[in-house]
C-alpha cells in the first residue's frame, strides 16, 4: 500500500526538504565548475592572440585541465566515501573558484597555464547536475561582456562560485543512505579503507571497466562538439563576439531541455536507451551546423545538437550511482566519470592539430570525432547494465 501511495505522490513532493537542500548544492556547484570551466572554450582564439602562441598551445591547457580533474575526483571521492560528501565539495568549489580568478592575471601564457591546470583537481570534486545551464551562462556573459571586460574578466568573475560556501555549510546535510551505510562499516569493524582497489576486484571489473569505456566516449563526443566549436566560428567563419555567442545560447537552452526530456524519458524505456538513441541522432545532426557558412544554419543545427549530442549526459549522476554500493559509490562514480577527461582531453590538441597543421579548418576533425565518440558511446551501453528502478540502499555489499 505504501508502494501504491508513493506513486500517487507529486515527484517534486517525494524529496525532503533536506534532500532539496542538498540537490541545490549540487545544482549550484555544478553550475558554477561549469562556468569557470567553459569560459575557456570561448576564449581559447582571444588568448592565442594576445601571448603570441598557437592555438594548438592553448587548447594544452585545456587538456592539462581535464586530466587533473582526475586527481581531484580520486582524493575527493575518498575523501567522501570516508567522511560525507558535504566536506568535499566544500572544497572544491572553494580550489576552482581561487584558480580561475588568479588565471585571470597572467602575466605569461606558462602562469595562466599552471593556474588552469590546478582548477582541475577542483572540478574533480564534483559531478554532472546542471552543467548545462553553468555553459549557458558563459556564453551569454561572453556576447554580452567579452568586448568590455576581455577574456581576464571573464576568468575573473569565476571566483563567484565561492560564494556558495556558505550556504553549503549551513544547510546540507549528510545522505541517510550514506550515513547508515557508515554506521555499518563502524559497528560490524568492515570500513572499506581502499575503495578505488575495491571496483577493480574480481565481482566489479567487468562493470567498472565497461563504466571506464562509456565514460571517455561521453568526454570524446562532448568535446568534438563543444570544445573548438567557437574557434571554428572565431577563425575559420570569422564571426563577431554575439555571431560566436548566441549559437552556444542556444545550444545550451535546447540541452538542459533535452536532459530534462531524456531523464524523463529513462523512467519509461531505460536509463541505456535514453542515452543511445539521442547518441545515434547526434551523427546526422553534426553536418547541419559544421558545413554551412549560415549563421542561421549555424544556430539551427548547432541547437538541435544540443538536444540531442548534448543532452544524452542527464542520465550520468543516476546511472553511475545505481551501478556500484554505496561503500564505493562516490569513489567509483569519480574515478569513472573523470578517467574519462585523460581521453576527452586530448580531443581539443588533437583536432586542433589537423585542422591547423593540414589547413582543412576545424570542421572536418570535429566532424569525425563526433561521429566515432557517438558510436563507441551507443556500442558501450549495449553492453553494460541496465538499472532502472534500482534502490541505493545503506546495505553493505563490498566491505
Amino acid at each position: 500500500m505504501a508502494a501504491v501511495d508513493a506513486g500517487r505522490v507529486a515527484w517534486w513532493r517525494e524529496p525532503t526538504k533536506d534532500q532539496w537542500y542538498a540537490w541545490w548544492a549540487a545544482w549550484l556547484g555544478w553550475t558554477l565548475d561549469a562556468f569557470d570551466f567553459t569560459v575557456f572554450l570561448l576564449i581559447i582564439k582571444p588568448i592565442a592572440d594576445e601571448f603570441h602562441v598557437p592555438t594548438t598551445e592553448v587548447a594544452i591547457v585545456f587538456t592539462l585541465t581535464l586530466w587533473m580533474r582526475l586527481v581531484g575526483a580520486v582524493a575527493s571521492g575518498w575523501l567522501a566515501d570516508r567522511v560525507g560528501r558535504k566536506l568535499p565539495l566544500m572544497i572544491s568549489i572553494f580550489w576552482y573558484s581561487i584558480c580561475n580568478f588568479i588565471a585571470g592575471f597572467s602575466p605569461t601564457f606558462m602562469f595562466l597555464l599552471v593556474f588552469r591546470t590546478l582548477l582541475g583537481i577542483g572540478m574533480g570534486g564534483v559531478l554532472q547536475g546542471s552543467w548545462i545551464i553553468g555553459f549557458l551562462l558563459s556564453s551569454v556573459i561572453y556576447g554580452l561582456f567579452y568586448d568590455q571586460i576581455g577574456w581576464r574578466g571573464m576568468l575573473w568573475i569565476g571566483v563567484l562560485p565561492a560564494l556558495s560556501i556558505v550556504y553549503i555549510r549551513y544547510f546540507v546535510k549528510e545522505p541517510e543512505v550514506w550515513v547508515e551505510n557508515r554506521r555499518q562499516q563502524r559497528e560490524e569493524k568492515r570500513e572499506v579503507r581502499a575503495p578505488l582497489i575495491k571496483i577493480f576486484q574480481w565481482g566489479m571489473l567487468a562493470n567498472t571497466l565497461l563504466a571506464c569505456w562509456w565514460m571517455a566516449s561521453n568526454f570524446v563526443l562532448y568535446y568534438s562538439i563543444w570544445a573548438l566549436f567557437a574557434t571554428h566560428l572565431q577563425a575559420d567563419l570569422h564571426l563577431t563576439t554575439m555571431g560566436t555567442a548566441v549559437p552556444f545560447m542556444i545550444a545550451n537552452i535546447l540541452s538542459f531541455l533535452g536532459m530534462s526530456f531524456w531523464g524523463w524519458t529513462a523512467d519509461f524505456i531505460g536509463r541505456r536507451w535514453a542515452m543511445m538513441i539521442p547518441a545515434a541522432i547526434a551523427i546526422p545532426v553534426a553536418p547541419m551546423y559544421l558545413f554551412t557558412n549560415d549563421p542561421f544554419w549555424i544556430t539551427v543545427g548547432f541547437g538541435l545538437q544540443g538536444a540531442f549530442g548534448g543532452a544524452l549526459y542527464s542520465q550520468l549522476p543516476a546511472y553511475l550511482s545505481e551501478r556500484f554500493p554505496t561503500e564505493v559509490r562516490a569513489t567509483a562514480s569519480a574515478f569513472c566519470y573523470h578517467q574519462g577527461a585523460i581521453l576527452g582531453g586530448l580531443v581539443a590538441p588533437v583536432l586542433a592539430y589537423f585542422a591547423t597543421t593540414y589547413q582543412i579548418g576545424y570542421a572536418v576533425p570535429m566532424l569525425v570525432g563526433t561521429v566515432v565518440a557517438a558510436f563507441s558511446v551507443v556500442i558501450a551501453l549495449l553492453l553494460s547494465p541496465e538499472t532502472k528502478g534500482k534502490e541505493l540502499t545503506a546495505e553493505l555489499v563490498v566491505a
